[in-house]
């Protein structure tokens, strides 16, 4: 069961919040449903490289709020904001391309993460990024996994890389694992984040799980 099941979906309002969160949707809800699938999309491909961690869309009748949370706000925001604003602008393009209704009133926050070693989403990047600057999926692996032990209050991590490794003609798995990571039960606050590597010999899958603890009171996490 658990290695089907989203850590994230397990936990949903028991750890976890919606990444849409709607206020007064009514008979919008399929227009809002495929703006914020369309919207998520976009700024996942057209910010890959910026280290985001998950982006949170808000919405009532007359605003909508994008919340990009990441480690390397500065890479987004630019010199005096000029790479924020250009970015506000490329939205607005694509909204009016994919025909999706834009509010009265548009924001996008940039939120930095405040523990980007352990983030899961900011860790599989840099591992991602490692193997395709062809640096050995074993080291990068390893130190990833150093960084993230090193940071205070986790209490396990496991990586697991797919695909064809250096290059081997057959495709395998590798995986590292320290601490625990108590997928089935339901308090403990496990983070997951899945991303590829795009080489030249295929595609590698790398996944990561984070354990920062069990949460006994949702108001003190």
């Amino acid at each position: 069961m658990t290695k089907v099941v989203h850590p994230y979906a397990q936990r949903l309002v028991i750890l976890r919040d919606w990444k849409s969160r709607w206020f007064a949707a009514g008979p919008k809800y399929r227009e809002f449903l495929r703006a914020d699938i369309l919207i998520r999309e976009w700024l996942e491909k057209r910010l890959r490289g910026s280290y985001v961690s998950s982006i949170d869309i808000e919405r009532s009748r007359k605003f909508v709020r994008i919340i990009i949370k990441t480690s390397r706000p500065g890479m987004i925001i630019g010199r005096q904001g000029d790479s924020a604003s250009k970015l506000r602008k490329d939205l607005f393009k694509f909204m009016n391309k994919n025909k999706i209704t834009i509010a009265e009133e548009v924001k996008i926050d940039i939120v930095e993460v405040a523990s980007p070693d352990s983030d899961a989403a900011v860790v599989a990047y840099s591992i991602v990024e490692a193997l395709e600057k062809r640096m050995p999926f074993r080291r990068a692996m390893k130190m990833a996994k150093e960084k993230v032990m090193a940071v205070r209050g986790v209490k396990g991590v496991r990586i697991l890389v797919t695909g064809r490794l250096n290059g081997a003609e057959m495709a395998r798995r590798e995986e590292v694992k320290e601490g625990s990571i108590p997928l089935q039960t339901f308090r403990a606050d496990v983070d997951y984040a899945m991303e590829r590597a795009n080489l030249p010999y295929g595609v590698l899958g790398v996944k990561v799980w984070i354990n920062k603890g069990e949460v006994f009171d949702t108001n003190n996490k």
